[in-house]
């Protein structure tokens, strides 16, 4: 069950410096999580200072 960035998300970028295994990216108005590479650690959604990421 990768997570996913929801429309809350304001692009700050530190869900995507936090990533163990680099699989978000800015995706222009949000970020966006590649469900195939997230090895679901939840690294991500702790960092996030909106809680706009969470687990599919």
């Amino acid at each position: 069950m990768a997570y996913v960035i929801g429309d809350a998300c304001i692009a700050c970028g530190a869900c995507s410096e936090a990533c163990p295994v680099e699989c978000i990216t800015d995706g222009g108005d949000k970020y966006v999580i590649d469900a195939d590479a997230c090895v679901d650690c939840g690294t991500c959604a702790g960092t996030c200072p909106v809680e706009a990421i969470a687990a599919e």
